[in-house]
């Protein structure tokens, strides 16, 4: 191979290396690919006629108490809702999940790369929400195999219907080789509303849920969701252009 050769396939590798590694790591299976078959037709004309492409970077919002399962999808420099759906089940009430066998569903900030992605899953189709994060486990907090997925049962998951899950996973798969390296999922106790903090001042999770409001007045503010980090137990949200 000649040094122009060469020199011209690193630099293809360097333009295109992490969407290509990225898109040969997305699991996969005979079932993740039936279900994407049977869903992506009807559901790439739903996010056309919505004005995004599909493929896009997306992003995710959960509201325990209302049951909302919210996606999001990039246009420009901003996100903008695509589709609600119902939370078929979860578990729990509202506040953290603290400790490994607790049955209580997370609150925080998650991020999900393609690895965590399970086309296997024995509720139908999953992917795992990344808990413990680093906030999770600078307070103590132990669990394992916190998911998102079908079949409509939950221990400490959040369950959708199988049809949902099957779209859900779908515009992941589709993010992802499109090549969005990972995706943010935040989940809120209830919409962070002046209102709704007030009547819960009194919970043992206020203080909590005070950091969480101000990641989710960011959002509602810029349509962007904040880069986030962990700094003296507490989230911190910064600005994240990507």
């Amino acid at each position: 191979m000649t040094l122009i050769r060469m020199l011209t396939l690193a630099l293809l590798v360097g333009i295109f290396g992490s969407s290509v590694a990225a898109a040969e790591t997305i699991p996969s299976s005979s079932r993740s690919r039936e279900a994407i078959d049977r869903v992506k037709a009807t559901l790439s004309m739903d996010v056309a006629a919505r004005g995004f492409r599909f493929g896009a970077p997306i992003f995710i919002r959960i509201f325990k108490e209302s049951r909302e399962f919210e996606v999001w999808i990039k246009r420009a420099e901003r996100f903008e809702l695509f589709r609600t759906y119902a939370i078929c089940d979860f578990s729990g009430g509202l506040g953290p999940k603290r400790f490994e066998g607790d049955n209580q569903s997370p609150e925080g900030f998650y991020f999900v790369r393609p690895r965590q992605l399970n086309p296997t899953s024995q509720y139908h189709l999953s992917f795992n929400l990344g808990f413990p994060n680093r906030y999770d486990r600078a307070h103590g907090r132990t669990g394992s195999f916190l998911m998102v997925h079908g079949n409509c049962v939950s221990v400490g998951c959040y369950a959708m219907t199988d049809a949902k899950i099957e779209e859900i996973f779908t515009l992941a798969d589709a993010a992802f080789r499109g090549g969005q390296s990972f995706f943010r999922v935040h989940v809120f106790p209830f919409r962070m509303t002046a209102e709704n903090m007030a009547a819960l001042q009194d919970s043992r999770w206020y203080g909590f849920w005070r950091n969480l409001k101000e990641g989710f007045d960011y959002f509602e503010r810029t349509r962007r969701p904040p880069d986030t980090v962990v700094r003296g137990k507490r989230y911190i949200f910064r600005d994240d252009r990507s």
